[in-house]
């Protein structure tokens, strides 16, 4: 059941769709913009999102007739174009700042986004539920340390550390999205 090689692959996947450490530069935007970012609230329903859509997501690609291996397999394209995003830099989709930070775009949808529940739905093909939901709990605990240390964590990293981890995690997202889009694609054929 448990198993910690899954919950390190888990933790891994969800780190590198949620990147929390690149994204320090929109969260410092969005503080400077609206003041206060309420992290532990942006966390909590963050996380009860993301353990949501684990449980019912499968539910819902039932009720409209889309197996978890096709949707592994879309996802496994999301993830690449994400990680696409990290490696060179560029935005192929985002969302504008609102007005109010904490619950959106924070918690939904940069922390629980699209690239997120499509991971966890990817995920969940390949690894046991309880595994997931122990990543899950490691990432949030990691994005409510970031968000309350953003400010602090830019000042140590500076502009090119915060791009350098970003391209990092972006090239290990590649990697787990070939290896997403492999597994499932031969499920299908």
């Amino acid at each position: 059941m448990f198993e910690f090689k899954e919950i390190l692959s888990a933790s891994l996947v969800l780190f590198a769709v949620i990147d929390i450490v690149g994204s320090i530069p929109l969260i410092i935007t969005l503080r400077e913009k609206v003041g206060h970012i309420q992290s532990g609230k942006a966390s909590i329903i963050a996380a009860l999102i993301m353990i949501g859509f684990l449980f019912l997501g499968e539910e819902i690609l039932n009720l409209i007739g889309i197996d978890i291996n096709s949707f592994a397999v879309a996802g496994s394209l999301v993830i690449l174009f994400l990680s696409l995003e990290m490696i060179l830099g560029i935005t192929l989709y985002r969302d504008e700042a609102p007005e109010t930070a904490s619950i959106v775009p924070l918690a939904f949808p940069m922390i629980a986004g699209a690239g997120t529940m499509t991971s966890l739905l990817s995920l969940r093909a390949e690894y046991h539920v309880s595994n997931i939901i122990i990543a899950i709990v490691i990432n949030i605990i990691f994005v409510y340390i970031i968000l309350k240390t953003s400010t602090m964590i830019q000042r140590i990293l500076g502009k090119s550390g915060i791009n350098i981890v970003r391209k990092v995690f972006g090239i290990v997202l590649m990697a787990i999205a070939v290896k997403l889009f492999t597994s499932n694609i031969g499920q299908l054929l």
